[in-house]
């Protein structure tokens, strides 16, 4: 009895990674702050970039699928938090990792819970989780989104996300997922103080949302620039906006300079 709970209390006074490590083999659970504008179902919905109070969101991820919506078009799920994980481990490997956004755990579920984590603490977890995916995992790839969902991690989480989109080392969906998420931090940073929408006059902005998409669809040669030039030059925040996240589609290191340049500008 006195072993276990000096074991009990190691794992609830370690780091994060040691707890972790600490736990039976099985399910482990914890849960941590979401960033403001965060809500979810506490089930399969999950939605980012929402308007405080009035429950309009700009992306949303439903059963692992992310997407871009119109802001007017969609409304959030009502929980502001907290994220919640579970990851399920075996052999002393992360096999698995589920994230939820509001909610509770089930009373009684099996498995290791660890209660609620820093947010900070949660986020480096997860980087670390995916930045050391090797030659890849399904766990390491679902590693970086609930990363990106943790309070006070806006400002310096991109340094993370490049040096992992960066490294040849990491699975290529890993990759793949930190350079989307570079994408939507940089959609912030160029977007960021400007309050107003400026129209060009030419067309309706849903005309050139559109345009936008194709040029996203056209060989990368002639679509990546083109797309690069809009997001540095449009004056409509929400039409740089979309450029930045077919961008981050794309996998061209351009778009990662880009992405650089935006977020390093004083």
């Amino acid at each position: 009895m006195i072993a276990l709970s000096l074991a009990l209390l190691l794992v609830q006074q370690g780091s994060l990674e040691r707890r972790i490590a600490a736990a039976p083999e099985g399910v482990v659970r914890f849960s941590y702050a979401a960033r403001p504008g965060v809500y979810g179902n506490g089930r399969s919905i999950i939605s980012w970039d929402c308007k405080d109070g009035s429950g309009r969101c700009r992306s949303q991820q439903i059963d692992g699928n992310h997407s871009d919506v119109d802001s007017g078009d969609w409304a959030s799920a009502c929980d502001s938090g907290p994220v919640r994980i579970a990851l399920t481990t075996r052999g002393g490997a992360v096999t698995e990792v589920r994230a939820y956004v509001g909610g509770e755990w089930r009373t009684g579920a099996s498995g290791t819970d660890l209660g609620t984590v820093g947010a900070r603490e949660a986020s480096s977890y997860l980087l670390s989780l995916a930045a050391n995916s090797g030659t890849g995992s399904r766990a390491a790839e679902k590693a970086i989104f609930p990363a990106m969902l943790a309070d006070s991690v806006a400002p310096t989480i991109w340094r993370d996300l490049l040096r992992i989109a960066r490294d040849a080392n990491v699975a290529r969906k890993v990759r793949r997922s930190a350079v989307f998420w570079l994408g939507q931090a940089a959609g912030d940073a160029a977007t960021r103080g400007l309050t107003d929408l400026v129209d060009d006059g030419r067309a309706d902005r849903d005309v050139r949302e559109q345009a936008v998409f194709a040029l996203s669809q056209r060989p990368r040669e002639e679509g990546v620039p083109a797309l690069i030039r809009i997001a540095k030059e449009n004056g409509d925040p929400e039409i740089r906006r979309k450029a930045i996240f077919w961008l981050g589609q794309s996998e061209d290191p351009r778009a990662l300079a880009l992405f650089e340049e935006l977020l390093t500008r004083p």
